[in-house]
């Protein structure tokens, strides 16, 4: 157990490392920030994520720890329903009902379908 722990430990945190640099990268490069993209494009690109790794897990049999290493530690640190949620949040404080709406909707539609078009790309890489 201990040595699952420490897997997910450190996949957590390089995720999240890797939201945080994707976050910064994008804070210089996106238009407004009526509606939260960096929030949005990493939560997705984790989604499609997830999807990929357990159809890779599935076909390769990856070892409980690489797999919690991928999907509970490093998507779990890159994805962020807290920040989602703040962002939401704001939003509404803000008064820009219609942006929240769209964000939202856009982040559990798309989400699901990334982790959805992740596993039908591992899958598809397999061959199975």
């Amino acid at each position: 157990m201990t040595k699952i722990l420490i897997t997910v430990f450190l996949g957590g945190g390089l995720g999240s490392i890797l939201r945080f640099a994707v976050q910064e990268i994008m804070r210089g490069h996106t238009a407004s920030f009526t509606f939260p993209w960096a929030t949005f494009g990493v939560n997705v690109a984790g989604s499609f994520l997830i999807g990929l790794f357990y159809a890779l897990s599935a076909r390769f049999n990856f070892s409980d720890e690489t797999r919690l290493f991928l999907t509970t530690g490093l998507c779990g640190g890159f994805t962020t329903f807290s920040t989602f949620s703040h962002e939401g949040m704001n939003m509404l404080r803000q008064g820009c009902y219609t942006a929240f709406l769209i964000y939202a909707a856009a982040s559990i539609v798309t989400g699901i379908s990334a982790a959805i078009a992740g596993g039908w790309a591992g899958t598809a890489l397999t061959g199975k």
